[in-house]
């Protein structure tokens, strides 16, 4: 009679059945283990091949690629010198300012350190935002082609300037009707027409 089939031992046979089905699952584990060490699932897979990059000069469409548009030409801006009136009553000071208009889409420095606004009467040369000016700013914008741009605007206190009167009382200009005219420069422009006003 055959001990596998018929376990000889002081225990009844289904205790003798139970350790062997231990052993054997034990048994089947171990094995079970090697084969996935061994085979190792999934490391068959390809892996992604990257995507190709874009070719050279090709736009990527990262709105921070976009180039910065050149440095203006400036005989392709025009300034024009603006007042907020054209005449002015005893005691009122004029505002002057300026806009800016480019032929093409541009980069352009603007700041204080590059403006001049200037007021004659006839040949003579009245006042000048140069003389006298302190801790001019830089500032530079972009001009969209065909755009007018306002610039800043300064009060002129209807006196003459000199840089030899920066830290004395200056004398104030004739009024009771006097013609003035207003340019302005900015870097390299400069406004083609004069801004007429009166003072009274």
């Amino acid at each position: 009679m055959s001990t596998f089939r018929n376990p000889v031992g002081p225990q009844s046979s289904r205790v003798y059945w139970r350790r062997r089905l231990v052993v054997l699952l034990g048994l089947l584990a171990v094995i079970l283990i090697v084969v996935l060490i061994v085979v190792r699932p999934g490391s068959g897979a390809t892996t992604p091949s990257p995507k190709p990059s874009s070719s050279a000069g090709a736009p990527s469409g990262n709105p921070t690629d976009a180039a910065t548009p050149p440095e203006c030409d400036p005989t392709k801006v025009t300034v024009d010198a603006a007042t907020d009136s054209t005449s002015y009553e005893a005691g009122v000071n004029p505002v002057l300012s300026f806009t800016l208009k480019s032929l093409s889409d541009c980069t352009m420095s603007v700041g204080s350190d590059v403006q001049e606004f200037t007021i004659t009467s006839g040949d003579e040369l009245i006042w000048t935002s140069k003389d006298c000016q302190t801790a001019p700013v830089p500032a530079t914008i972009v001009l969209k082609a065909g755009v007018p741009q306002a610039g800043p605007s300064i009060t002129w206190d209807r006196t003459r300037s000199s840089a030899d009167t920066c830290d004395s009382t200056r004398d104030a200009v004739i009024a009771g009707g006097a013609s003035y005219h207003l340019t302005v420069t900015v870097g390299e422009s400069t406004s083609k027409n004069d801004r007429q006003f009166l003072l009274y």
